[in-house]
């Protein structure tokens, strides 16, 4: 029997810094709300018994032991930057206990960017030593995964690029400044949006609160989750402000909807 069941995991719901920040004892960083408590930005897609991480975030390992995940089938990636991706390590002891290789996914460029970042991991003539074992695969389009069909999303980084992931009527979209036309047309019919909402103030590579929300509006999504978030935004103090549908993403939030 097909599981038609999607479970979406919040590992992290924050900024590169996380928050707290180092050296900051600001009312955010210092809050005892468990909410304000951040680490950097990743999510955990189940569904049909299989679990697939999108980003392997910095604070990866932290974010594994807190839910318990004790196997890890496929990853997509939506960039290359640190906070994204510099817990692929932490793939290897995944790799270990089923004596497989983890598909990765994503673009040509940053296949490219990780495989020259961590070349240890994907060196044919080092030994193989204690590293994970990943199959690498570049997204060009749709493509099927464990039954079911992963949109790719382009979006705008500031001046780069990233991509966002659709599987049935959830997408996640996350480090972008703007969303074409031609993407939009994407993310039509959702019923669960996670988005990329940086701060209140506007930044050249990230939508600010107000945008995000604007860009769930046009889209008519019932439900918003605003992830990537800095130390500027109180859980508790802020989230009264939200329109009615829109909420405040946290580390640990679960959603599960129909596929």
């Amino acid at each position: 029997m097909i599981d038609t069941v999607l479970k979406l995991t919040i590992l992290g719901s924050g900024t590169s810094t996380g928050v707290p920040v180092l050296g900051c004892h600001c009312a955010v960083c210092s809050s005892t709300d468990p909410r304000n408590n951040r680490t950097r930005c990743s999510v955990l897609l189940e569904w049909s018994g299989r679990n697939v991480l999108i980003d392997t975030a910095t604070d990866f390992r932290q974010q594994a032991l807190r839910e318990g995940i004790e196997r890890v089938d496929s990853v997509l990636y939506t960039h290359a930057h640190a906070d994204h991706v510099h817990g692929i390590d932490d793939l290897r002891t995944f790799t270990l206990m089923t004596g497989n290789a983890i598909p990765v996914y994503a673009s040509r460029g940053v296949l490219d960017r990780i495989q020259g970042l961590f070349s240890y991991i994907f060196s044919e003539t080092d030994v193989s030593g204690y590293r994970p074992r990943l199959q690498v695969n570049e997204v060009t389009g749709t493509f099927d995964l464990f039954g079911q069909k992963v949109t790719p999303i382009p979006l705008v980084h500031g001046p780069g690029e990233s991509l966002g992931y659709r599987v049935g009527n959830l997408a996640y979209v996350v480090d972008c400044s703007a969303i074409s036309e031609s993407s939009r047309g994407l993310l039509e019919g959702l019923d669960v949006l996670v988005i990329d909402a940086l701060r209140f103030r506007e930044h050249q590579a990230h939508f600010s609160i107000r945008e995000a929300i604007e860009v769930a509006r046009q889209l008519r999504v019932p439900r918003t989750l605003l992830t990537h978030l800095t130390h500027d935004i109180d859980c508790s103090q802020h989230s009264a402000g939200l329109p009615e549908g829109v909420e405040f993403a946290y580390d640990g939030q679960t959603i599960t909807l129909q596929l």
